[in-house]
Formats: C-alpha cells, sequence, structure tokens
C-alpha cells in the first residue's frame, strides 16, 4: 500500500514542478538532521595525497543521471524534492534510489512528448498560458508590494499598533487552588500568620502550578476568568486574599506580587506581522487603483430586467423619428 501511495506522490511531485516556481536551489535543512557524509575518498598509498587541483575541479552541481544526452543535475533533484509533501521530504535518504528513477521516468515521458511535438499542442499551449498568467500576477503584485513597502510605511504602522494596543495594566501573582472552602480558610490563617506562600501552595494547592509554588505567567485583566480577575486587580501589590475566591476550576488564595504596566513588542518582534498587514493594504489599494482606470462590468447574477433598456437610455430626440424619415 505505501509502495503505491510513494508512487503517487512521487508522480504528483514530477507534475507539480511546472506549476511551482522554484526559489531555492539547495535543500532545505531539516531539523537535527546530521550533515550528509562527503563520499569517501580513494584508498591511497602511505604518504600519498590527492592533488589539489583535483579537488578544485569538482563539479559544483554534479550530474546525477543522464537521458538521451540530457543531464539531470542534483540542483534538479533538489528542486524536485522540495515539490514533495513533508513527510516524504523527511525520508529523501531513504527514498533517494526511487526519487532518482523517478527523475529518469519524468524526463523520458517529457522527451517523448517533445518528440511528439506536443509543445505546440493547443492543449499544452492553453495550459501554460494559464500558469503564464498566473506567475505575471504573483510577480506583478509580488514587486507592487517590495516597491509600495518602505520603511516609513513600517514605521506608521508600528506607531497605529501602539496606538490601538496601549499598555494595560498586569500582574504578577501567585495562588492556591483547593477543593474546598474551608481548607482554603484555614491556608489563610495560615498566611496570617506568616507562612510562606510558596511552600503552601508547593504543599497543598490543586493546580498545575504548584510545581512552582503557585507562580502564574503574568497576566491582564481579560486573560483569567472574571472571578479570580476581579479579585486579583482590586488587591495591592504583597497582599493575599483575606477570603477565598471562587471559581469554577475551586477555591483559590491569590497573593499578588508586583503590579505594572505592560511592556510593548518591538517593532522587529512585529516586523513579519507589520509586513503582512502592509502586505494586504497595499494589494487592496493596487486592486482599487486598477479598477478606477479600468472600464469594468460585472454581467454575472444580473437579470433581464436589471439591463436598461433601449428606450430608457435613449433621450426624446433619439426616440423619436425625424419629420418625413418614415415611409408612408
Amino acid at each position: 500500500m505505501f509502495s503505491k501511495f510513494l508512487a503517487a506522490v512521487l508522480l504528483l511531485g514530477g507534475t507539480a514542478m511546472a506549476a511551482q516556481p522554484v526559489f531555492a536551489q539547495s535543500e532545505p535543512e531539516q531539523p537535527g538532521a546530521q550533515a550528509e557524509p562527503a563520499p569517501a575518498e580513494e584508498t591511497m598509498s602511505e604518504g600519498e595525497t590527492a592533488p589539489a587541483a583535483e579537488a578544485e575541479s569538482a563539479p559544483a552541481d554534479p550530474v546525477i543521471a543522464r537521458v538521451d544526452g540530457e543531464d539531470i543535475l542534483q540542483s534538479d533533484l533538489v528542486a524536485f524534492i522540495q515539490t514533495l509533501p513533508p513527510q516524504i521530504q523527511g525520508q529523501v535518504g531513504f527514498l533517494m534510489p526511487q526519487l532518482v528513477e523517478q527523475m529518469v521516468n519524468n524526463a523520458l515521458v517529457t522527451s517523448a512528448g517533445r518528440k511528439a511535438d506536443m509543445a505546440a499542442d493547443p492543449e499544452v499551449m492553453a495550459r501554460l498560458a494559464q500558469f503564464e498568467d498566473i506567475i505575471i500576477r504573483q510577480v506583478f503584485i509580488q514587486r507592487t508590494i517590495d516597491a509600495r513597502t518602505t520603511p516609513e510605511r513600517l514605521d506608521s504602522a508600528y506607531q497605529a499598533y501602539l496606538e490601538e494596543n496601549p499598555p494595560q495594566p498586569e500582574l504578577v501573582a501567585r495562588h492556591i487552588l483547593v477543593e474546598t472552602e474551608d481548607a482554603a480558610k484555614a491556608l489563610i490563617v495560615e498566611l496570617d500568620g506568616g507562612a510562606d506562600f510558596a511552600k503552601l501552595a508547593e504543599e497543598n494547592s490543586v493546580g498545575p502550578s504548584k510545581a512552582n509554588g503557585g507562580e502564574l505567567p503574568p497576566f491582564v485583566a481579560g486573560d483569567m476568568v472574571p472571578e479570580f480577575s476581579d479579585a486579583a486587580f482590586a488587591m495591592e501589590a504583597g497582599s493575599h486574599s483575606a477570603a477565598p475566591v471562587q471559581t469554577q476550576f475551586g477555591f483559590h488564595i491569590i497573593k499578588v506580587e508586583e503590579r505594572r504596566m505592560t511592556e510593548p513588542p518591538s517593532q522587529e518582534a512585529l516586523e513579519a506581522q507589520l509586513r503582512e498587514q502592509l502586505a494586504q493594504e497595499v494589494v487592496q489599494d493596487l486592486y482599487a487603483e486598477l479598477r478606477e482606470r479600468a472600464d469594468v462590468e460585472v454581467l454575472l447574477g444580473r437579470t433581464a430586467e436589471e439591463e436598461p433598456a433601449a428606450s430608457e437610455s435613449e433621450t426624446p430626440e433619439q426616440a423619436e423619428p425625424e419629420a418625413g424619415s418614415t415611409n408612408q
């Protein structure tokens, strides 16, 4: 079953190369993958070394196969691999013989098609025209985005983000979560007597934060359930709950360790987000500009009743025949 799936994937990968432009000519690194070992040197006698000129003459893009005199290069193999699904790309070492075999098959079919003058076939030419239109659109849009995504626009977009996302009050806090109100009240008595909050949390809390003394990640008001959030933001830094706080999870004792304002992310941290936002704006502006300069008429869905009648579009002078212009 897997072999049939693999054959189908490799065939689709080969055909996908015609539809997908390849921008990289080197194989992407796989996380944790070891560098592929270099081919073993030929055995030499003791003291003998390979001439430096031989190493320098090694081709940068070696030929991995040849079909009817046409070379299949290593870069062709890399480009072919990039068209395959990630799960197949992760097994390229194991599948290398099948990959090369499929590339040979692809070259054979392409050669046969060219010999049959398929390049001039109307269907082939129509499909090529479709791909040409797609590539023209993609390149034109991308170049427009690149030209209009200026440093000034990025700065303005970042300032707009800061205005739309002003700093908010933020708390650094710990909590102890228990199942009953009586257990919570008993712990509050211990805290009032000077007990260490983190130690009590480690010993008594049933929440996942017990391992680190009940410490919570910094949070703003909307991050927590309302009951917890309202109680925590009503407290002063350094204080703990005077009474248990009940939520859907149980009964909480909260200690606020610090009150502060959130720090906005840097422009560098938002670079990708800002560029994506500007790209969308540029594309929408481009569409609007092109429509304004063009004569666009959408006819799909227009009913006969919506079509302007000839008499409605004519002036009375146009509709009324001139005197003597009709035969009596």
